[in-house]
């Protein structure tokens, strides 16, 4: 569904004028369901009854590329499997993306960011944020934790964005990305580094280890990447909003250092300033839902009672997060941009359930310094072209700007 002209950060009206459980038609002929009401998505998502196997699902919209959907997923793609062998893999990685680990790479991607704004203000005014902050900082910092080469970046952000475009088959940059970390691994076996493929080791062998790294690389940069753009494109649209996240970017700059649980700042009075920052991030994540199409879906094992249908076996259940993520029984006035939103944080944005998204704790710090960063450096910060003519990722199972120039 197409959104409304000149709304580029709403939904589609079609999706709130839905019950939270809809009959959907999917392109293949399978007769299966659309959830757009928040209850009945944390439903699905936290019940075993229902199946995350790709080769049981329905896709909702046209997008094959990721994982042959008619297959059993490949040893390592852990994200489309079930207990149990989701759990084995995910206990591997778990230990890799604590609240405590990433905050030890703060300073690292504080530097990262640092280098980035330093070389905008060097190339001056105007330039693609996209390009020259969204998408670069987030793949650096994943390339440095899986240990892949950064310079290798145009090939594989190339490859990832045609996989996850809608209506394409992509095949062939699955294959290359496949191919690509499969060398990697094989290098890292004989040469291992301080990273975490090398580190995974003796733990996979080098097909699960290729999966492994394919998840991360891929999912490591481009959701992040584009919350950054469309973020930043939000705020330069909503001034008023924007100016109370530059009121609490100062404050938490000045409040001291936040905990690991992520609300108080020591040594520093009531502890407004982080906790503001991380509201702000939770509240974009929330009403931008950049999962707008290709997003979770199950299936069901048995039949099962959701919000008042009966989703009969073997019945898929597209979730649709933008509907989700506005649930007015949930989130007061959803349609509205509210970085102090007390509940924002109840998002699904990352998932919910036992494949809640492993890397969201790095992904709000990278979110976090990264808006902060730019609006602090760049107070002046504007839009370089109107807003109309800012180019937008529809045809994307990942919702963002092509590009964002700006100006300052």
């Amino acid at each position: 569904m197409k959104r409304t002209p000149g709304c580029p950060f709403d939904p589609p009206p079609e999706l709130a004028k839905l019950p939270p459980m809809a009959r959907l038609d999917y392109p293949d002929g399978h007769a299966g369901w659309l959830a757009t009401g928040y209850e009945a998505a944390r439903a699905v998502l936290s019940d075993p009854r229902f199946s995350n196997r790709q080769e049981l699902k329905h896709s909702a919209v046209r997008m094959t590329s990721q994982f042959g959907q008619d297959q059993p997923a490949p040893p390592g793609r852990f994200v489309t499997t079930d207990p149990p062998v989701h759990t084995r893999y995910r206990r591997l990685l778990t230990g890799q993306f604590t609240v405590r680990r990433m905050r030890l790479l703060e300073p690292r991607i504080e530097q990262i960011t640092a280098d980035h704004l330093d070389a905008m203000v060097a190339a001056g005014p105007p330039v693609d944020l996209v390009r020259a902050y969204a998408l670069p900082i987030p793949s650096l910092v994943i390339c440095e934790l899986l240990g892949v080469p950064y310079e290798d970046h145009d090939f594989f952000q190339e490859q990832t964005a045609r996989l996850v475009a809608i209506d394409e088959e992509g095949v062939p940059e699955l294959a290359a990305l496949v191919g690509y970390l499969g060398e990697l691994v094989r290098r890292k076996r004989v040469e291992p580094g301080d990273d975490l493929i090398s580190g995974l080791t003796g733990d996979l062998d080098d097909e699960e280890l290729t999966n492994f790294a394919l998840i991360l690389l891929v999912a490591g940069h481009e959701t992040t990447a584009n919350m950054l753009g469309l973020g930043v494109f939000a705020l330069l649209e909503h001034p008023e909003q924007r100016a109370l996240f530059s009121g609490a970017s100062t404050n938490a700059l000045t409040g001291g250092s936040a905990s690991e649980g992520g609300g108080s700042v020591e040594g520093g009075g009531e502890g407004a300033g982080a906790g503001a920052v991380e509201s702000a991030v939770e509240e974009l994540m929330r009403w931008l839902s950049i999962l707008h199409a290709g997003a979770p879906n199950r299936v069901a094992l048995e039949d099962v009672e959701v919000a008042g249908e009966l989703v009969r076996k073997g019945e898929t259940v597209a979730l649709s997060l933008p509907a989700i993520n506005r649930d007015p029984s949930v989130f007061a006035d959803p349609g509205e941009l509210r970085l102090d939103r007390a509940e924002a944080r109840r998002h699904l944005g990352f998932g919910h359930g036992v494949h809640q998204c492993l890397g969201q704790q790095l992904a709000r710090i990278e979110m976090r310094i990264g808006y902060r960063r730019l609006f602090e450096r760049f107070p002046g910060l504007r839009l370089a072209v109107p807003a109309s003519d800012v180019p937008l990722k529809e045809r994307s199972g990942v919702y963002g700007v092509e590009s964002l120039p700006v100006t300052w």
